[in-house]
């Protein structure tokens, strides 16, 4: 069964950065495009970022371009969320997800537990 882990949420000040990682269990992520989500209290989860088998990227929102990005370590069993010029607004629980397709298509499959990311003063 896939497994997926996140990590490396926390508090940052606003302006700060913090870097997240999604790691797999048991099995490699280059056959997967991975996705980021986000879901804030109060609010539907939505994506963030995602890189395809290819390493091509998509911006699911455009709140982040500029700030965030994503990559995967060299032996494929990472992917990164690299959090940039952090706002309050980036307060949020940081999901990551298997893509149904080899392609960022937004449809997930296998979802991490997620990591608490907090932006805050």
């Amino acid at each position: 069964q896939l497994h997926l882990v996140e990590s490396g949420g926390g508090l940052a000040q606003p302006g700060g950065s913090l870097r997240l990682s999604c790691a797999a269990s048991g099995f490699t992520l280059d056959k997967f495009a991975i996705g980021w989500f986000r879901q804030a209290p109060g609010k539907e989860r939505e994506g963030v970022l995602c890189i395809s088998i290819n390493d091509d990227i998509t911006y699911y929102s455009d709140s982040v371009k500029g700030r965030f990005t994503i990559s995967r370590d060299n032996a494929k069993t990472t992917v990164y969320l690299q959090m940039n010029s952090l706002k309050p607004e980036d307060t949020a629980v940081y999901y990551c997800a298997t893509d149904l397709f080899y392609s960022c298509s937004g449809q997930s499959v296998h979802w991490g537990q997620g990591t608490q990311v907090t932006v805050s003063s």
